[in-house]
């Protein structure tokens, strides 16, 4: 019988594992970590109703995500450098874009799977076509698998997408930073009154200083700048970061200057905006290692998850014994994902410009009024 091969652990190549084995059909995830706690997955995501959420229903755990959503955290805060408020939202608890920790809900995908599916430690150094739309895969631990199906849900710097497409991330010229704060409404309350209980977004000259609350009095932070990637390197990150952002409102440098955890360079990188390519026998793409896009469309693992799902939902209707069934299913797919992930990523694109534009914060207020 054939099986579904899945390079790469994260939400995208999950929830396809997830809704395949719903259907019965087998499914194989190999991913480069030593474990599931290996490394931590990020902060918050708002899960959209017409992507991740269908994805999760897909899946048959949206009661189970609902349980984890953070309350609240879809408030929203816009200020200036100087802490003036500009624009502000409730989370009026209609649940369109709840939010939840990425920890949590890769948690929960992992957990609903059968047990040996992920295979941890397995580092993917080498993939090549063999006969009929196969393709040999070699792994750093000397292990070769054959894959009948294959799908390079590896990220950006993904090893299955050079047999597709000789594209590379690109960097934007922007960076964040990250780090948290804890306690924060007895430890930081200035910094946590700024923030508020969901989204701040502060934007000026081309950077700025956003943060999200998470569950258990924890904020997470990124300052954002302009930069070379080479100035990151510097041992004396908060200081370098200190002076980025000198003359902005005291709350808001707060973030930065009484961060708790270590700050954590994160070069924002992206696919070009439509990337594509020609179809190829047993292999596809999905989330980022087809698709990457800044944060500023919040699409990139809602689209991930909803990939995973309509993948798979392809796939068992054509069914994945026969090569021209499999061909069918994953034209199929990608016929929908491409154009999907274009608007996307061209969103995310114009929003990272108007973000760190000339007109900041105020730009970003003018984008949100157009949405309303």
């Amino acid at each position: 019988m054939s099986t579904v091969t899945v390079i790469g652990a994260g939400l995208g190549g999950l929830t396809l594992a997830r809704v395949l084995q719903r259907q019965g059909v087998g499914v194989v995830v190999y991913d480069l970590d030593a474990g599931p706690d290996a490394r931590a997955q990020g902060g918050m995501l708002d899960v959209h109703e017409e992507s991740g959420q269908a994805a999760l229903r897909a899946a048959g755990l949206e009661d189970a995500f609902r349980a984890h959503v953070l309350p609240g955290g879809e408030a929203l805060r816009v200020l200036d450098r100087d802490g003036r408020v500009l624009r502000t939202e409730d989370d009026d608890g209609d649940g369109g874009r709840p939010e939840i920790q990425r920890d949590d809900l890769r948690r929960l995908l992992l957990e609903s799977l059968a047990p040996g599916t992920v295979r941890w430690g397995r580092k993917l150094v080498g993939v090549r076509p063999v006969r009929g739309g196969w393709h040999e895969l070699t792994f750093a631990d000397g292990g070769v698998v054959i894959s009948t199906v294959l799908v390079g849900a590896d990220g950006a710097w993904s090893r299955v997408r050079p047999l597709l497409s000789g594209a590379v991330p690109a960097y934007t010229g922007i960076s964040f930073v990250t780090t948290r704060l804890h306690d924060v409404d007895q430890a930081h309350p200035e910094a946590a009154a700024a923030v508020g209980g969901g989204m701040l977004f502060a934007l000026a000259g081309g950077q700025g200083l956003l943060a999200h609350r998470e569950p258990g009095a924890t904020i997470e932070v990124y300052a954002a700048l302009r930069t070379d990637q080479a100035a990151l390197g510097t041992e004396d990150l908060r200081g370098f970061l200190l002076d980025a952002f000198a003359g902005w409102a005291p709350e808001l440098r707060a973030l930065v200057a009484e961060a708790d955890d270590p700050l954590v360079p994160r070069p924002l990188h992206v696919l070009p905006v439509g990337h594509a390519w020609p179809r190829r026998p047993g292999v596809t793409l999905i989330g980022d290692a087809a698709h990457l896009m800044s944060p500023f469309a919040g699409e990139g693992a809602n689209l991930a998850m909803q990939d995973g799902a309509e993948l798979a939902a392809a796939l068992v209707a054509h069914g994945i014994e026969e090569p021209a069934a499999v061909a069918a299913a994953l034209a199929e797919h990608e016929t929908a994902m491409v154009p999907r992930a274009a608007a996307a990523a061209g969103e995310s694109a114009a929003n990272l410009e108007i973000a760190f534009g000339a007109a900041g914060s105020a730009g970003l207020v003018e984008v949100m009024a157009g949405h309303s």
